[in-house]
C-alpha cells in the first residue's frame, strides 16, 4: 500500500521532531548522569548522602537520592530523570523518587510563571515541597 503523500510528510515531520526532542533531552540527561557518576567516585557523594541519609530515611531513599532530588526540583525533571538512572535505586525507591519529583520539579521555573500569574511564591514552593516530602513518605508507608 502506498502511503498518500500528506501522511509520508507527517511521518517525516514527525520523526524530525521525535528526533530533535530526543536531543535536547539527552543534553540535560547525559550530563547530569555524568556527574553523577563521577561524584559517585568521589568522597563527595558518600559525604553528603550521609548528611541528609534521615530525611531520606523517612521516604525510604538512600542518600544518594538526594541528588537526584536536588537536580529534579532546581534544574528540570529530566535532570533528575538522569541522576537517578546513575543510582542503583530499587523499583520502590524510583517510585518514590519519582512521584516526589512529579510534584515538586522545575521549581525556580515554575514557581517564577505562577508568580507572574498573581500566585504567591513563598506559599506555593512550600505547599509543593511539602506535599511532595509527604507523598515521598506516605508512598514509602504504604508500598
Amino acid at each position: 500500500m502506498v502511503l498518500n503523500i500528506g501522511y509520508q510528510a507527517l511521518i517525516i515531520r514527525g520523526c524530525r521532531k521525535g528526533f530533535d526532542m530526543t536531543l535536547d533531552l539527552a543534553k540535560t540527561i547525559v550530563p547530569v548522569f555524568i556527574f553523577v557518576t563521577f561524584l559517585k567516585h568521589t568522597p563527595v557523594l558518600p559525604w553528603l548522602a550521609r548528611l541528609v541519609e534521615p530525611l531520606m530515611g523517612l521516604m525510604g531513599l538512600p542518600g544518594e537520592a538526594s541528588l537526584a532530588l536536588v537536580f529534579g526540583m532546581g534544574v528540570s525533571f529530566y535532570a533528575g530523570l538522569g541522576a537517578i538512572v546513575s543510582l542503583d535505586l530499587t523499583a520502590k525507591q524510583m517510585t518514590v523518587i519519582g512521584s516526589v519529583l512529579l510534584i515538586a520539579h522545575s521549581l525556580p521555573v515554575e514557581t517564577a510563571v505562577s508568580k507572574k500569574t498573581g500566585v504567591a511564591a513563598i506559599p506555593l514552593l512550600a505547599m509543593r515541597m511539602g506535599l511532595a516530602f509527604l507523598c515521598g513518605i506516605g508512598l514509602n508507608l504504604i508500598i
